[in-house]
C-alpha cells in the first residue's frame, strides 16, 4: 500500500509539474519556449508554440492529477503515450542528428515519467488495453 501511495503521489507532482510548464507556454511562450531551446520566426509560429505545448503539457497534466485523484489508472495511458512517443522522438535525433548541450536534461524527464506512469497504471485500478480499444 505504501507504494502506492507514493507512486500515487508522485503521478500528482509531475502533474503540477506538467500544469506549470502548459501554463507557461499560454501566458508567456517566449519564456517556456525558451525553456525547451525553441524560438519561432513569425507570428504564426508562436501561436503554434503557445497551443501545442500548451496542449501537449496540459491535458498530460489533467489526465495524471485526475488519475491519480480518482485512483484510475486507464487515465495514466493518454501521458504516458505522450511522454513516451516524446522520448522516442528525442532518442531518434540523437541518433540522426548527434548530441546537443543539455540534451540528456529533457530525456530524463521524459523518462522518468514514462517509467512512473506505467508503473501507476499497473498498480492502480485499470482496464485491460484490450477492453479500452475494442
Amino acid at each position: 500500500m505504501p507504494i502506492r501511495l507514493a507512486l500515487t503521489a508522485l503521478v500528482f507532482l509531475l502533474g503540477l509539474f506538467d500544469v506549470f510548464m502548459a501554463a507557461s507556454f499560454l501566458f508567456t511562450p517566449h519564456a517556456g519556449a525558451a525553456i525547451l531551446g525553441v524560438s519561432a520566426a513569425v507570428p504564426a509560429g508562436w501561436a503554434t508554440i503557445r497551443a501545442d505545448f500548451t496542449a501537449f503539457f496540459g491535458v498530460a497534466a489533467l489526465c495524471m492529477m485526475v488519475g491519480a485523484w480518482r485512483r484510475n489508472g486507464d487515465l495514466l495511458l493518454v501521458p504516458g503515450l505522450l511522454f513516451g512517443v516524446a522520448l522516442l522522438g528525442r532518442a531518434l535525433d540523437l541518433v540522426l542528428v548527434g548530441a546537443y548541450p543539455g540534451w540528456a536534461q529533457p530525456m530524463a524527464v521524459e523518462a522518468l515519467h514514462v517509467i512512473v506512469l506505467v508503473a501507476a497504471w499497473r498498480i492502480l485500478p485499470h482496464h485491460r488495453v484490450r477492453e479500452l480499444a475494442g
